[in-house]
């Protein structure tokens, strides 16, 4: 796997919410997609490069594709960045393809990368790691380019956010951290890795209204993925931060980072830390990651990339990467996948208008 960061993708030739109800309804909003509530962050598998050797299972009529790049579009260490980097290696140690190049191209939740992955016209070897950060940054952008431009390909995780504070945090519950957080919510910044809009602005959006703090009174800090908002929870220069599990997994066990609760329906397993639910907060929210290509492609372009992925998603190396960052397995291809994106698109908008934002 070959690394690049700031390095724009060549030319062809050249990482499920279930809101309280109301009285009379309940609200659902499945997205790892982006008052504007709708950033979002986004990562991107792009694909390009120097012809490669064909070997393992590939060959044209395989899974190989010389010069496969992923294209992140976040910062290093977020959750598009470990998705990515991770089913690149996953693929290589199965022997799936070879050579891909991980590269970051950030910039307004996933907008800035999904903008070139669209302008790729046509370009197989070209793909990108997204989620409903992408789907809510889109609208609080009001991006001229959307998903609706893109090839599914495939949603393949889904994962619970986790509530965290630095180990030297005054807070030790969640339940501390909300007492205080009612007392004054702008005097307790909450950050997190997305947009407004986005996973990890939605989860504390949600958190506060569930506590009886109002939305709009919440002092939300966003980050261009969970890489930044690392350090700034380590820092103290944030209360708390909410961003996915799978991001911080490594902080949390190695005592850094304390955690308070997960957003989910169930408990992470080997963490000790209950849902809100448990807690008494009415919050369940998952978030999702996925793989989107540039337009344009050709029917047998399309199916080598859903099939490199489907093989992925087969091996062994993913389903115990699925286990080590605490991804639930979420699985969904082409046109399904293109319905579940326009559905994302309209529960966002709904999201948005039930919390009042």
């Amino acid at each position: 796997m070959r690394n690049g960061v700031g390095t724009a993708p060549r030319g062809h030739d050249v990482a499920r919410i279930t809101f309280p109800p109301r009285p009379d309804r309940q609200v659902v909003a499945l997205v790892r997609l982006r008052t504007p509530l709708a950033l979002l962050g986004a990562a991107a598998l792009v694909l390009v490069g120097p012809p490669l050797l064909t070997t393992g299972s590939g060959g044209e009529t395989g899974t190989q594709i010389p010069g496969l790049r992923f294209m992140v579009p976040n910062t290093p260490g977020g959750g598009y960045d470990i998705t990515a980097r991770t089913a690149a290696k996953n693929a290589e140690d199965a022997g799936l393809t070879h050579n891909i190049e991980v590269f970051n191209l950030p910039g307004a939740g996933g907008t800035v990368g999904l903008s070139r992955l669209v302008g790729e016209h046509g370009n197989g070897r070209l793909a990108m790691s997204m989620g409903l950060g992408v789907v809510g940054a889109v609208r609080s952008n009001d991006a001229p380019r959307t998903l609706a431009d893109t090839t599914p390909i495939a949603r393949l995780t889904e994962e619970q956010d986790v509530v965290v504070v630095a180990k030297d945090s005054p807070y030790k519950t969640i339940d501390e951290l909300i007492g205080a957080w009612k007392e004054d919510p702008g005097k307790l910044p909450v950050g997190g890795g997305s947009a407004p809009g986005g996973p990890d602005h939605l989860a504390p959006m949600l958190m506060a209204r569930a506590a009886g703090i109002a939305p709009k009174d919440v002092n939300y800090i966003p980050f261009d993925g969970g890489g930044e908002l690392l350090a700034s929870i380590l820092g103290s220069k944030v209360a708390f931060g909410v961003s996915g599990v799978g991001e911080y997994l490594d902080q949390i066990k190695a005592g850094e980072l304390r955690l308070l609760a997960v957003t989910g329906p169930k408990r992470v397993a080997g963490l000790d830390a209950p849902t809100l639910q448990e807690a008494g907060y009415d919050v369940n929210f998952t978030n999702w990651r996925g793989i989107v290509a540039p337009p344009g492609l050709t029917e047998a372009q399309r199916d080598k990339l859903t099939r490199l992925i489907e093989e992925l998603h087969d091996s062994p190396q993913w389903r115990k990467s699925l286990k080590r960052h605490g991804w639930d397995d979420a699985f969904l291809t082409g046109d399904a996948f293109g319905a579940f994106l326009e559905t994302q698109d309209k529960r966002v908008v709904s999201v948005l208008k039930e919390l009042g934002l």
